[in-house]
């Protein structure tokens, strides 16, 4: 019995069929075996990309055994199947890192919007060639849209505490108003700060006047407080007094009772003895 010889072809095997053997011609005992592995190496051939290195001689099947051409087509089929669906790994791509870049705000129609020169704005601001459509203000910053007629040119600039500090040029109405509106967010945003610290310091105002309204109304209870103790011992050392006099009052009133209960009697001993010397007359 032949075998028949492999070797490697790059990453693929190949595999070398004795030509005196027919393709479908293997014993039944060993062609399911030899079958499979031919399968396997053909996925493995597939996903490392050397399909292209394996050699099938192509031979036809002998006519006296059709059940076996069948099977035989039909393991096929499935296998090209299977290797069709096997997903192929792509490259990995490189990763491009990112870098912040500054972007001058533009308008939706393309037109341009250029930075002005701060000078030059303040110039023509000076000999009054500028003229001023809006202004908004808050706190240190303000905004102001602003119209050159001799160029027709728009100016949207940024103050800080009066000073010019940015300017935006184009010669769009409407991109105008949104550079304008944009400044004022911007405005809006950089006085948020502002905002908070009067906040703040009204808060902390307030809280100060609650608190020495708080401590001058907590004094006026503690002196209420001492001044009703005061009262409170005044009272109490009072009836206390009071309670020793009226005892003594009323030792004083018993003794005085009975020394008139005393009299009394002498008086009414006194009186019978009188009587009794008084002679009686006849009627």
């Amino acid at each position: 019995m032949r075998y028949s010889t492999i070797s490697r072809a790059g990453n693929a095997r190949c595999i070398d069929t004795p030509a005196t053997q027919t393709r479908y011609g293997f014993p039944a005992a060993h062609r399911g075996p030899i079958v499979k592995n031919l399968l396997n190496m053909r996925r493995a051939a597939v996903g490392n990309g050397a399909a292209a290195h394996l050699h099938f001689p192509a031979q036809s099947a002998p006519q006296s055994d059709p059940a076996r051409l069948d099977e035989a087509s039909t393991s096929e089929s499935d296998a090209g199947t299977t290797i069709d669906e096997r997903p192929v790994s792509a490259s990995p791509r490189a990763v491009t890192p990112l870098h912040a870049v500054q972007v001058t705000p533009s308008a939706p129609n393309g037109r341009a919007v250029q930075l002005a020169d701060a000078a030059d704005v303040e110039r023509m601001n000076n000999s009054a060639e500028l003229t001023t459509f809006h202004t908004f203000r808050t706190f240190d910053y303000s905004v102001s849209l602003l119209f050159h007629p001799k160029e027709l040119k728009y100016y949207v600039a940024l103050f800080q505490e009066e000073r010019l500090w940015r300017v935006l040029c184009t010669s769009d109405m409407n991109t105008a108003k949104q550079l304008f509106h944009h400044m004022q967010e911007q405005a809006t945003r950089l006085s948020d700060g502002e905002t908070r610290r009067l906040q703040l310091e009204a808060q902390n105002e307030q809280l100060k006047r609650l608190i020495a309204e708080s401590e001058a109304h907590a004094e006026r209870l503690r002196e209420g407080l001492q001044r009703t103790t005061e009262q409170d011992q005044a009272v109490t050392s009072r009836q206390h007094q009071l309670r020793k006099d009226l005892a003594q009052l009323e030792s004083q009133r018993t003794a005085a009772q009975a020394q008139l209960n005393k009299v009394h009697r002498q008086v009414h001993q006194l009186n019978v003895a009188n009587n009794e010397a008084i002679p009686h007359m006849p009627r």
